[in-house]
Formats: C-alpha cells, sequence, structure tokens
C-alpha cells in the first residue's frame, strides 16, 4: 500500500484510535492562558479557536499561541486533555497555512467549521495528510470533525461522515443564534422540542457511516446550569457520547451526564455475570431484577464496562 499522503482516503491505512470525549471545550486561540481553568475543570479536551472566538486583528497572535500550546502538550504527553484546533473555512490560502502551523506532535484533532458536503471533507483529509507527513506522523493521526453548520451539511451527515477514516465526534450543534438556527430556520426553546428530530436524524446517519463518538452541542446559556443538564441528559438518551461547551462551569455537569454512575456500572457488571452464569446452565434468556435480559443486555454491559475501564 503507498504511503504518499495523496492516496484516496479510502485506500490509506485507518487512523489511529480515537477515545470518547464527554466535554469539548472551547477555548479562544489568542487566549491560550485560559489553559488551566480548562484543565481544572477537568476538560476531557479543548478546542482551540482560530475561527469565530478571535477577532481579525489577533488572528496571527492566535495562530503564533495555539503553535507553542502544541509545543508544550507534545512535552507533557502524559496530560489527559486531548487538544484540539478550530482552523478557518478551507475558502482561501488562510486556512492551509494554519493546517500547516498546528498538525504537530500535541495536536489531536482539527475541527473544520463551515462544512457544505463530502468534498470539504476530502479537501481537509488530503491536506491533513500532506501535514502529517511533512511533520514524520503516521497518515490519519490527526482526528477531522466538520462542524454541520449548512442545510446541505446536515443533510449529507452520512456522506460526510463516511468520506475519511479520520472522520470523528461529528454531530448536530443547535446552539440558538447561530449558523444552523440561521440555515434550517427553527426557533430555538430551552426545551429543544424543535432540535430533537435534527439532532436524532444527524446521530443516526454518523453511527451508520461508522465515525466514532458523536458529539453535539452547544448550551449557551451560561448561567442556567439546570438547563444545561436537561439539555445534555437529552442528548446522552439520544445517544451521543458528549458535548461541546463554551464555558468551564459547563464542563463538570456535561462530564457528570455522559458518564456512567457507579451504580450503574455495577449493575451492568451484575447483570453479565448473571447472564454468562445462565448460559453455563444452557439457559439463554433471564429475569434480572425484573427484566428480560439476554446476550444482547449482556454485550451492551460489557461495551460499557470496557470504555469506562472495568472490562
Amino acid at each position: 500500500m503507498s504511503s504518499d499522503p495523496r492516496t484516496s482516503p479510502r485506500l490509506r491505512s485507518h487512523p489511529s484510535p480515537r477515545r470518547p470525549l464527554r466535554s469539548l471545550l472551547f477555548v479562544p486561540g489568542h487566549r491560550t492562558d485560559w489553559l488551566p481553568k480548562a484543565r481544572a475543570a477537568g476538560a476531557d479536551a479543548v478546542i482551540l479557536d482560530l475561527e469565530d472566538a478571535v477577532p481579525a486583528v489577533d488572528k496571527p497572535l492566535a495562530r503564533a499561541r495555539v503553535t507553542e500550546a502544541l509545543a508544550e502538550a507534545a512535552a507533557q504527553p502524559a496530560d489527559d486533555m486531548a487538544l484540539f484546533v478550530r482552523i478557518n473555512p478551507l475558502d482561501d490560502w488562510t486556512a492551509a497555512g494554519e493546517l500547516r502551523a498546528v498538525v504537530r506532535p500535541g495536536l489531536a484533532g482539527v475541527v473544520l467549521p463551515k462544512v457544505r458536503t463530502a468534498a470539504d471533507v476530502r479537501l481537509a483529509d488530503r491536506l491533513l495528510g500532506w501535514c502529517e507527513h511533512e511533520h514524520g506522523l503516521p497518515t490519519g493521526a490527526t482526528a477531522l470533525v466538520p462542524l454541520l453548520e449548512s442545510a446541505r451539511a446536515l443533510h449529507d451527515a452520512y456522506d460526510i461522515s463516511a468520506t475519511a477514516p479520520r472522520v470523528a465526534h461529528v454531530g448536530a450543534l443547535t446552539a440558538p443564534g447561530g449558523d444552523v438556527e440561521r440555515a434550517v430556520g427553527y426557533r430555538w426553546s430551552r426545551e429543544g422540542t424543535e432540535t430533537r428530530a435534527l439532532r436524532s436524524r444527524v446521530l443516526l446517519d454518523v453511527r451508520a457511516a461508522g465515525a466514532p463518538y458523536p458529539v453535539t452541542g452547544l448550551w449557551t446559556h451560561i448561567t442556567d446550569l439546570t438547563g444545561l443538564r436537561a439539555f445534555a441528559e437529552q442528548n446522552r438518551a439520544l445517544g451521543y457520547d458528549g458535548m461541546m461547551a463554551i464555558h468551564p462551569t459547563h464542563v463538570p455537569v456535561i462530564n457528570e451526564v455522559f458518564a456512567p454512575t457507579p451504580e450503574e456500572l455495577d449493575r451492568c457488571a451484575r447483570l453479565v455475570a448473571a447472564v454468562e452464569s445462565a448460559q453455563r446452565d444452557g439457559i439463554g434468556a433471564l429475569t434480572f431484577e425484573g427484566r428480560m435480559v439476554d446476550e444482547a443486555m449482556a454485550e451492551t454491559a460489557r461495551a460499557v464496562l470496557a470504555r469506562h475501564g472495568h472490562g
């Protein structure tokens, strides 16, 4: 197999294994001094933003500071907080320059805004391959997170998610007043009823495409932690693995919602033990704590235990 980074994404080697992320916290690229706050809040990942959160006059400074932060992260591999970078849209050479600057050791992935079609992802995938080759990184090591911010992109979520093996953590973002609300035309509500179907359909497309660990968001009401928790619980119930966040105070709530409780993990372990014990006795289905369970439920419980280090 060719090691040429120009190779078609469907023919190249698979990327490094991704890990689930409960919380991905946006931090403006020119304010990398806020990274300790993100780490103290317990964020699984930070998205260093070179796009909307940075004034035009500060964009060169943001690129320089993000590059420095990545170098520091590469020197501290034991740090569990993953670093992503949101670049500017691939409309001109600005984004290509940003990719060359940030694709290096210490970077977990690139967040690609304003995605319209799968062609945008193919271009980003090819550029990332070149950058990885330039810095001696394995092809596919850098995750790609396409942001579905147009009606066309939301409609094509399956194709976008299936375009390249490096695509991960993609999902529907439905913040009030943002690109998606403008594109779709819904009227945002605190309960999220107007976007539940949209978030569900995109999630199904992403899962069907095989893109790992979809995340959603955002909750922009800084002090409304009750509303945040309800929205996070709704997204967890739909099947999302995590959420993007805009403020450190949101991280502990999101982490709690998207992680099983000790009681849930204990129940999973007991369910697996009960099913396996019954199987040894030639019994396929049994009653466990008032519910019928069988191998399918045991397999789901095993997956939960394995994902959270109890397998």
